[in-house]
């Protein structure tokens, strides 16, 4: 059975199109270790990456046993920031993907929009996506929920089943599904083909194969 042609393709950021969740998981332990709670490498890939600040904030006051301040996590915006600058790259074979999509692209993150527009700037990717950056922080709720990736492709005037999302982490591909959108799950990073893996959602490790991947969902 043909499905609709692919006219929009939604990127998420951290794991897809930059190479930072390695680099975000070193620094969640360094911020966990400074406000008293402990969580290991394995807890806070299966646990926090792509989740929302709420679904983050809520595992870490519950470790502690205690609640958070409102904002807590400002003060440690400047960590994430220094080592995105020494250590953040594109992901292998993003920019040669991007190059051959013929579709319209978009980005849609739970991270806010100066965290997104910084890392596509150090990662040298700003020129694909120009006033096409989505934040969790236009929608009432973040990923798992599909309200960010509905937002994204009505900005775009695209149809969800017109969509295709490329997402790293179980959270997104849930979002995506819930939105009515195919899913394409990249396990070329930290995240297991396995949490990716469900109805709707090809699972791929390469990037450079993804225009292909686009093509084939299509016929």
């Amino acid at each position: 059975m043909t499905q609709s042609p692919v006219e929009l393709v939604i990127f998420d950021c951290d794991g897809v199109l930059v190479d930072s969740e390695k680099i975000c998981v070193k620094v969640d332990a360094m911020i966990m270790a400074d406000l008293g709670c402990t969580f290991t490498d394995a807890e806070i890939i299966e646990r926090f990456v792509g989740s929302s600040t709420e679904v983050y904030t809520a595992a870490v006051e519950e470790r502690l046993g205690r609640r958070l301040e409102k904002g807590w996590q400002q003060r440690y915006e400047h960590w994430y920031e220094a080592a995105f600058e020494a250590e953040l790259t594109a992901v292998d074979g993003i920019s040669e993907a991007l190059n051959r999509l013929s579709a319209a692209v978009c980005v849609a993150s739970n991270g806010d929009h100066a965290g997104i527009r910084r890392s596509l700037e150090i990662a040298d990717l700003t020129n694909h996506f120009e006033n096409r950056i989505f934040s969790a922080a236009d929608v009432r709720r973040g990923k798992p929920a599909p309200d960010l990736f509905q937002h994204a492709a009505r900005s775009m005037g695209v149809q969800p089943e017109r969509c295709a999302v490329i997402e790293d982490s179980a959270y997104g591909v849930q979002a995506a599904r819930a939105a009515g959108m195919r899913a394409f799950g990249y396990c070329g990073g930290l995240t297991p083909a396995s949490r990716l893996e469900g109805p709707g959602t090809v699972v791929f490790d390469d990037m450079r194969n993804l225009p292909e991947l686009l093509a084939i969902a299509t016929t």
